[in-house]
């Protein structure tokens, strides 16, 4: 089987596997990235219930606002759910990338034996 030839489709396969590696690897940066960002809004949730003040230095961008404790724990909340949401869409998307992967896989490994390296270094 070490002489099998690789056609213009198999290529084409490879080339799409590689393709969709590289897609699964930036979304899994993503949600680690967005797992990250919810633990520090949930920190930050739980500090606002500690603070005493009534005026609130909320962050946007590279400026602080003076926002009373009720807005300041509505965005939080917001910035939650926009957080968990791209963490489920990125999910999804990983396990669609994880199921079109190994049906490329199959279909190589098939072909190819171990003549071919599909697997993450």
């Amino acid at each position: 089987m070490a002489n099998v030839e690789v056609t213009y489709a198999d290529q084409q396969q490879i080339n799409t596997f590689n393709k969709l590696n590289q897609r699964f690897r930036e979304c899994e940066a993503e949600a680690k990235a967005q797992k990250a960002l919810l633990e520090d809004l949930d920190d930050a949730s739980n500090e606002l219930i500690l603070v005493d003040d009534d005026q609130i230095r909320f962050v946007v961008g590279e400026c602080f606002l003076h926002v009373d404790s009720d807005e300041a724990e509505s965005r939080i909340q917001d910035a939650q759910s926009e957080a968990q949401n791209r963490v489920t869409k990125v999910q999804s998307e990983i396990s669609e990338l994880k199921a079109n992967m190994a049906q490329l896989k199959k279909e190589l490994y098939g072909k190819f034996g171990d003549s071919i390296n599909l697997e993450d270094e």
